[in-house]
């Protein structure tokens, strides 16, 4: 019987230079498997082009040319990606902070990012699930959420939590100091418009 790791390996066939038309292959394969934006698609594009280098017996690799075109077709779409991923990271419980950063490391705008930002009751509702979630504040308790911690050095560490998940100091001290989760829940509701914006983004 031979021994499989005798074996000697075969090299793996190195892939051939990229052109025009196998550079728009994996751009369409990109977006076919991912929602992206132009940022993200582009950061792809030019790691491919690092691996596998160009063909220097075609023209210069044109990847502005390629993403206009993309977003002619409706392939991507900036403003569609932002509104679906901040949506996404709020449901997940982060605030306007966090989501701003991952806006922008796929290449979203500052309009863009903006546009996007929480109302004051979504971004309540966001701290809210995050606190729910990493039982900071009166949902520390095992089981039966009740008062909120009194050590100061725990309350200082959940605020810190929340900073962290991109939530506003204002709102992340209230949820720590509430008197239980009532409190946070009536705070949610509490006379604000549902399109009414945030008063602090962190």
């Amino acid at each position: 019987m031979h021994d499989e790791q005798n074996r000697p390996r075969r090299a793996r066939p190195i892939p051939p230079q990229l052109d025009d038309a196998q550079l728009e292959e994996l751009a369409l394969g990109y977006v076919a498997r991912f929602a992206t934006s132009t940022g993200k698609l582009a950061d792809y594009l030019k790691r491919k082009l690092r691996e596998r280098g160009w063909d220097e017996d075609t023209p210069a690799p044109d990847i502005p040319a390629l993403l206009a075109r993309f977003a002619e077709r409706g392939f991507i779409d900036d403003a569609g990606y932002a509104q679906a991923r901040s949506e996404t990271l709020r449901r997940r419980g982060l605030g306007d902070r966090r989501i701003d950063q991952t806006l922008n490391q796929a290449g979203i705008g500052a309009d863009l990012r903006a546009a996007n930002r929480s109302s004051e009751r979504a971004a309540r509702e966001a701290a809210l699930a995050f606190a729910r979630k990493r039982r900071l504040g009166p949902f520390a308790g095992r089981g039966d959420p009740g008062a909120a911690p009194s050590d100061p050095k725990t309350r200082e560490k959940h605020i810190a939590a929340l900073l962290r998940g991109g939530h506003a100091l204002g709102n992340a001290r209230f949820i720590v100091n509430a008197v239980d989760v009532a409190e946070i829940e009536e705070w949610v509701l509490e006379g604000i418009d549902d399109d009414e914006p945030a008063q602090d983004h962190g």
